[in-house]
């Protein structure tokens, strides 16, 4: 199995933060030198561990801020 490449581009923002130090964040992330999208997902202090996530592009996110806005 290839190895996963990411760079965490920008910082967006933390939503929880679990009792292991785990943070669950919003950031902009590169995935394989591909262009930066969303990404929610929890990662080990120091990002060198993840968890599962979901990833999402600029219409995706808008479309994403639309629907919690009605909520």
């Amino acid at each position: 199995m290839s190895e996963l490449k990411f760079e965490i581009v920008k910082e967006i923002g933390i939503v929880a933060e679990g009792t292991k130090g785990w943070k669950k964040e919003l950031n902009l992330v590169s995935w394989n030198d591909r262009a930066p999208r969303y990404d929610l997902r929890e990662w080990s202090p120091d990002h060198a561990k993840m968890g599962k996530g979901v990833t999402l592009s600029e219409d995706e996110i808008q479309k994403l801020k639309q629907l919690l806005s009605t909520i």
